[in-house]
């Protein structure tokens, strides 16, 4: 009974195959089909690496959402270097309300302005990369993807000690802030606090010998990530008017950044530059000096690393298999058809052939027989 009912489940198995086998007795190749499945072949191939190429890839995925915090501090980094002696500028943040950031944070070194030339090289290069991803932003997640691959984007230190005069200073460190907007600003003279506000003692400074040149080498809002390019790095303003201001509108947008390498809070930003010369007797009123104004969005950008996953990559495949293999097989079987139209159409190949096998029939059809009696005259 075992045995007769293992026969009738494996009979009715059998009934439900799908992909019934041809006894190959039956089954006629050809040159043209050989060369076929050989191109077919080979463009399953190339496109099953292509696809392997496409699942290892990564792209970045971007997430908006309302920025309910509002209570932590904002770290704001600053590398900037300006043509004038340290004694003679001061620096200091005053956000909305009121309350003046003091320099504490900020470092004042005594440096050369002008760069040598593996700096200039460095900052040649800064710029032409801070180019192409204004033009072209997808650049932007390559720097995401392999930020810890990416080269340093400090200014690299002098080679040698210089006789030079140390005619400039460089304000470096970092301070924290109220998430409100501010106003970060250089100018001549070192800033003192007062109940009604702030100001900075310029009366000993010589007119002269204001310079507001600068040299931005780095500027950044939230944690510093290596390899990150931020909108104002090796920015440099030449400028040959003692009475010149520039100021910088800056839009500080937090930003949460998740990939495979890293996850960090930081922060983006975009700028608008502006420059004039002061000149109250124009009309122009202000201070001489670098004046960088940000406000926060509301707004937090979420940024993560997506990948394809493996259940994705194996269908992809399926379809590229299975498609070409029906592409392929309908392809040929048209042009066979074709073929055999204008073959048949015009004489040419077996057809031809077979006219002729039928022409020369025919012929020895019409020979007449020699008759067995012949009449007598």
């Amino acid at each position: 009974m075992r045995r007769l009912s293992r026969k009738k489940a494996l009979s009715l198995v059998r009934e439900l195959d799908a992909f019934p086998k041809v006894s190959e007795s039956y089954v006629e190749t050809s040159a043209t089909g050989g060369t076929v499945s050989l191109i077919a072949f080979s463009a399953m191939a190339l496109l099953a690496i292509f696809e392997f190429f496409v699942y290892r890839d990564t792209w970045m995925k971007y997430e908006y959402a309302v920025d309910k915090d509002f209570s932590s501090k904002l770290k704001i980094n600053v590398d900037i270097t300006v043509a004038m002696k340290c004694q003679h500028i001061g620096a200091d943040i005053l956000d909305l309300a009121e309350t003046m950031i003091t320099s504490n944070g900020l470092q004042y070194e005594p440096v050369i302005f002008e760069l040598t030339p593996q700096q200039r090289v460095w900052q040649r290069t800064l710029l032409l990369v801070q180019s192409r991803l204004r033009e072209e932003h997808a650049l932007q997640e390559v720097l995401y993807k392999t930020l810890l691959k990416g080269a340093p984007t400090a200014l690299p230190p002098r080679e040698d000690a210089s006789i030079e005069p140390l005619n400039a200073c460089r304000i470096h460190g970092h301070v924290y802030v109220n998430k409100v907007a501010g106003n970060l600003h250089i100018t001549v003279g070192k800033p003192i606090h007062h109940p009604q506000g702030h100001a900075h003692i310029a009366a000993f400074v010589s007119h002269e010998t204001y310079n507001f040149s600068h040299r931005i080498d780095h500027l950044s809002f939230g944690e510093e990530i290596p390899g990150i390019i931020n909108p104002l790095d090796g920015t440099e303003k030449i400028t040959y008017n003692n009475n010149q201001m520039f100021q910088y509108f800056i839009t500080v947008v937090p930003t949460r950044l998740n990939t495979y390498k890293i996850s960090a809070d930081t922060h983006q930003f975009s700028v608008t530059e502006r420059e004039r010369v002061i000149n109250h007797a124009a009309g122009s009123h202000g201070v001489s000096g670098i004046f960088v104004k940000y406000d926060t969005s509301s707004l937090m950008v979420t940024v993560s690393e997506q990948h394809m996953p493996l259940w994705q990559f194996l269908v992809r495949l399926c379809g590229i298999i299975g498609g070409v293999f029906s592409t392929t097989g309908m392809l040929h079987g048209l042009v066979g058809f074709c073929i055999d139209v204008i073959c048949c159409r015009f004489k040419l190949g077996v057809y031809r052939v077979r006219e002729d096998v039928q022409l020369h029939n025919q012929m020895n059809n019409q020979i007449p027989l020699v008759a067995d009696n012949v009449p007598e005259e």
